[in-house]
């Protein structure tokens, strides 16, 4: 497990990182979440010795070693590939600084190229990949010594649908085997899909902790799905709705400006009668999302 208890990082005038706590246990994947500049990297670089810091970081329960860093799997925000080299020069060239022997890495580059559906054989040099297929192999990289514990800053980023399901996948393999997993994503969709947990940072402090449903219910019911013939504009006009956004036709979202409006609304639209959708919800993450960030900009 990885444990991180009351870490704090200041840069000059700028407090990054206040009273930060929060573990990873094996077999569990975290979404580190947050605007620009909310301490998200700051915390990857405190976990991996990048930079001091108070407070204490452990791994399996002591201070992370040398040796301990042959065990991480490392995804950077910024790319940083050696473009001269091939593939298979790549990749065995990082996982040799993680220990592993060239004889062990090579015969597994096919499988990972593969399953990655990289365009280009392992003798492709970097400099001929596209953009994408250069990040498949930096995440090949990252992941081919089979990391127990994997750091991924921003994962997706870039990544189209296809690609993005290829990663998720290798995450949730990851997950499988045991490996304790945090990674930052501006894409709640991605939090919400792959995450056991999150951690929303804002200015340096942890503002929410817990499971998507234990953050989720810290938030009032103001968020009603229906599915009605009634018009945008006469949903509008029901006591309690601030908005009406169209999903798709004859559905929609509604949001209240207090729970207790659902009641009334639901007696309005229904009359007693069947409805083929109703469901009343707390804000989906990236509404929270926006809501808590919201509030730092306040």
């Amino acid at each position: 497990m990885l444990s991180i208890q009351h870490i704090e990082k200041q840069f000059g005038d700028v407090q990054a990182l206040s009273d930060v706590s929060f573990d990873v246990a094996n077999g569990q994947i975290v979404g580190l979440i947050g605007q620009n500049g909310a301490g998200k990297s700051t915390t990857f670089h405190s976990i991996l010795n990048f930079i001091t810091y108070g407070g204490h970081i452990t791994w399996q329960g002591h201070p992370l070693s040398t040796k301990d860093f042959d065990h991480i799997g490392y995804l950077p925000e910024e790319r940083s590939l050696m473009a001269k080299l091939t593939i298979e020069q790549q990749i065995i060239y990082l996982a040799r600084l993680k220990g592993q022997h060239a004889k062990d890495i090579r015969p597994q580059i096919d499988d990972w190229l593969a399953k990655f559906a990289v365009k280009g054989t392992r003798k492709s040099k970097i400099s001929d990949l596209s953009k994408g297929n250069q990040q498949k192999v930096q995440l090949i990289c990252t992941l081919i010594h089979r990391p127990d514990l994997l750091i991924l800053d921003e994962p997706f980023s870039g990544l189209d649908p296809v690609n993005a399901d290829l990663l998720e996948q290798a995450i949730l393999d990851a997950k499988q085997r045991g490996a304790a997993i945090i990674f930052s994503s501006h894409n709640m969709e991605n939090v919400t899909e792959v995450c056991d947990s999150l951690v929303m940072l804002r200015t340096g402090h942890v503002v929410l902790h817990g499971t998507l449903q234990e953050v989720r219910s810290q938030f009032d019911k103001t968020e009603l799905f229906v599915t009605t013939p009634w018009s945008p504009d006469k949903l509008a006009q029901l006591p309690g709705v601030l908005k009406v956004i169209p999903r798709q036709p004859g559905q929609y979202r509604l949001h209240l400006a207090d729970a207790n409006a659902g009641r009334a609304i639901f007696q309005a639209l229904t009359h007693g009668e069947y409805i083929e959708e109703f469901s009343q919800q707390p804000p989906t993450l990236d509404e929270i999302f926006r809501l808590k960030v919201g509030e730092a900009d306040a």
